[in-house]
């Protein structure tokens, strides 16, 4: 077997993956820089390479293309701690087998590894020029995360890039499906051309028909001239259709119609209009429920779920609030002309907790809100919006609640000469009554929030048990080793004392 070539200037990730490849018998080569790798390859080739994309010198997104210019069909691993929308589309775009984000799992690296390398050694293929790669659509889509959830995204946006597929978009209000959608268009063959966008929900019923397909002069009352619709605005791009299980079922028959002949008529019009349109769907709706209620066509659904993409709320990766937040407060410091504000860690730490019914919009308005309204350029708890500031207190409250509930019960417990555990019972009815106290206060999610909160409990107090054996925590648990890993990336747990 060939062997798998490593590429990083940091030696301790070089020597972490050489160490679990040679457990798998493996062989492995390293190198330190895009230039020493060059070199060995003229005289030899691995099976897989792995390349770190921020190197000193040449960076391993230049070499991606190098090597995809002379060896093509060499898989390529590319690997990076900055986990942006832009770096993970170009590295697909450019050929790579996957992208592998840090910090990562081992064994799913070496899993990775292992699908990458072909069933028999390829022989070198001769060099061929490089072809000149498209330049992105001016003005690209900036998203940067670090959650798990949305790196399959990024994944997913990559691998999309190529298709002409309709997507189909889930996630809820504030999540930010037309950034995706807009990501979708971007790295797409079609960026030259339009991205126009159609919020179903927004727009009269009367007026929707005639904002999709256009009328006629005449056609009626108010109709002075003749008026395209967005479909024939979007021709050569892309139409991004939002809140699509809003539309009103009448209109869904014309659309269906559409997406599977590709013409359309205006309103008042008797001639067929030929469009080439990628559609991107979107909606926070369950739109399998509303078919079930027959208020949207089944048909119609399967021809939107071709790709379907789910945005998870901004409660499911509270580890991006910081880079986002800090994002958001440099950007209305930029509008308004003032000095960006900076968040205390303690002010941080109360963002992070806040929950987030709203999600990315919200976070986004309590920025707005914060370059507007503090006073200095340093803001601390005091100085945070008053809906972050009344969920902290009540959080504080029902902590207090908790934790003097728990003596008590402990107390109760260990009191007489045989103490006993407390019964299962026992902590159920706590939680009955923190859930009962959250939902008198109208605290939003709580179902997340008391998930979020258990689950902590759970994998803190297994990996504890285990000694911080993550496989042994996962057997004991119940769950995936993968899962165990997942859990502790989007609840913030690293190791255990």
């Amino acid at each position: 077997m060939k062997p798998v070539w490593i590429v990083d200037d940091d030696q301790s990730i070089r020597w972490v993956l050489e160490k679990a490849l040679a457990r798998m018998s493996i062989p492995t080569q390293s190198f330190a820089c895009a230039d020493d790798m060059l070199e060995a390859l003229g005289h030899d080739s691995p099976s897989v390479l792995v390349t770190d994309v921020r190197m000193p010198g040449k960076d391993g997104l230049t070499l991606l293309q190098e090597i995809k210019g002379q060896h093509p069909d060499m898989p390529v691993i590319v690997m990076t701690a900055y986990t942006d929308l832009n770096s993970t589309v170009a590295a697909f775009k450019k050929g790579a087998f996957d992208y592998l984000a840090k910090p990562f799992d081992i064994n799913d690296a070496v899993s990775l590894v292992q699908r990458a390398i072909p069933p028999e050694p390829v022989a070198p293929v001769a060099a061929t020029p490089a072809r000149a790669e498209s330049s992105d659509a001016p003005g690209p889509v900036m998203m940067k995360s670090s959650s798990v959830a949305m790196q399959e995204v990024f994944r997913a946006i990559g691998r999309l890039a190529v298709s002409p597929a309709t997507v189909l978009i889930t996630g809820e209000s504030g999540t930010g499906k037309e950034l995706i959608a807009r990501a979708l268009h971007q790295h797409s063959p079609r960026a030259a051309g339009p991205f126009v966008a159609l919020n179903a929900a927004a727009i009269p019923r009367d007026l929707l028909e005639a904002e999709l397909f256009g009328h006629e002069k005449g056609a009626f009352t108010g109709a002075t001239q003749q008026r395209r619709g967005r479909f024939e605005e979007a021709h050569g791009g892309t139409l991004f259709l939002d809140e699509i299980g809003d539309m009103p079922f009448e209109l869904q028959t014309r659309l269906l119609r559409v997406l599977a002949e590709g013409s359309f008529y205006r309103v008042g019009g008797s001639q067929a209009i030929k469009v080439d349109v990628r559609i991107v769907a979107a909606t926070h709706q369950p739109l399998e429920q509303r078919v079930a209620q027959g208020l949207f066509r089944e048909d119609l659904f399967h021809r939107l779920n071709v790709i379907r993409l789910r945005l998870p709320p901004l409660r499911e990766r509270k580890e991006d609030i910081p880079a986002l937040a800090e994002l958001f407060l440099q950007n209305s410091a930029r509008a308004l002309g003032v000095a960006p504000r900076r968040l205390t860690s303690a002010a941080l730490e109360v963002l992070r907790a806040f929950d987030y019914p709203g999600n990315i919009r919200q976070l986004e308005n309590f920025c707005h809100w914060l370059t507007v309204m503090s006073s200095g350029q340093v803001v601390d708890v005091k100085d945070l919006p008053p809906e972050v500031a009344q969920a902290n207190m009540q959080r504080n409250a029902s902590s207090s609640e908790s934790s003097s509930a728990s003596v008590a019960l402990a107390a109760s417990a260990g009191s007489g000469p045989q103490s006993q555990p407390p019964a299962a019972g026992d902590w159920l009815s706590l939680l009955s009554k923190t859930a009962q106290d959250k939902l008198e206060r109208n605290e939003p999610a709580i179902m997340a929030t008391l998930t979020r909160e258990f689950e902590t409990v759970m994998i803190s107090t297994a990996l504890r048990h285990c000694r911080d054996r993550k496989a042994e925590a996962a057997q004991r648990l119940g769950i995936g080793r993968n899962t165990l890993t997942r859990k502790c990336q989007e609840l913030g747990i690293s190791s255990v004392d």
